[in-house]
């Protein structure tokens, strides 16, 4: 298959408005086995979301909006569907989906995704050879994607960077737990993964 065409075929099945608006954790399961595409001129670079978290409202403990909406974390007050990019440790980006309405600030982390095209170029992104090491965790995969502030508030209904539902249907089951590197809000099971799949990053915690 052409790139050309393996793009038209992410483009066709793109999600659209409607998916993003739905509730947060209902969003941060079905994204689980969709297609995050990243075009680069005439190549891409595709991956399977095997992890997500969710984030929900100014009352998270966990989350950037808690407190109310700053310079910073404006970008969650969007409606969904849109990109919400942040700098963190002043070395690493994460990326988020901002889902919900507009000013209910809320967004799922993507945490990692399982490569599927663009491999090579993510390898020299990443400067590392191991394919399991190069998206497993939400840092590894913005710097495979080339993702960085650019991208804060980008709608993800354009062509540049959007989800797509996968070119052939899979099942799965999923696992769920409480989020990764944080110390409030961890009663809150709101970590998503597909069970046994090999790019979920590697964490020590009790899974559910």
């Amino acid at each position: 298959m052409s790139i050309m065409k393996l793009i038209r075929d992410f483009i066709e099945r793109k999600l659209d408005i409607g998916f993003y608006l739905q509730p947060t954790l209902k969003i941060a399961r079905e994204l689980l086995g969709k297609i995050i595409v990243r075009k680069l001129g005439d190549r891409i670079l595709a991956g399977k979301i095997v992890e997500t978290e969710a984030y929900i409202g100014e009352d998270d403990p966990a989350s950037h909006a808690f407190g109310g909406q700053t310079q910073r974390n404006k970008i969650m007050y969007l409606q969904g569907g849109h990109a919400y990019v942040y700098f963190t440790y002043g070395m690493h980006y994460c990326f988020n989906v901002v889902t919900e309405r507009e000013g209910f600030p809320s967004a799922v982390l993507i945490r990692a995704v399982e490569p599927i095209c663009g491999v090579e170029l993510m390898k020299k992104f990443r400067g590392v050879e191991d394919i399991y090491n190069l998206t497993n965790g939400p840092a590894k995969f913005c710097q495979a994607f080339k993702i960085d502030k650019r991208f804060n508030g980008v709608s993800l209904l354009g062509d540049e960077i959007f989800i797509s539902r996968p070119l052939m249907e899979e099942k799965f089951e999923i696992g769920r737990s409480e989020r990764i590197g944080i110390k409030s809000g961890l009663d809150r099971k709101w970590r998503f993964f597909i069970r046994d799949n090999p790019f979920v990053s590697k964490v020590k915690i009790k899974l559910r």
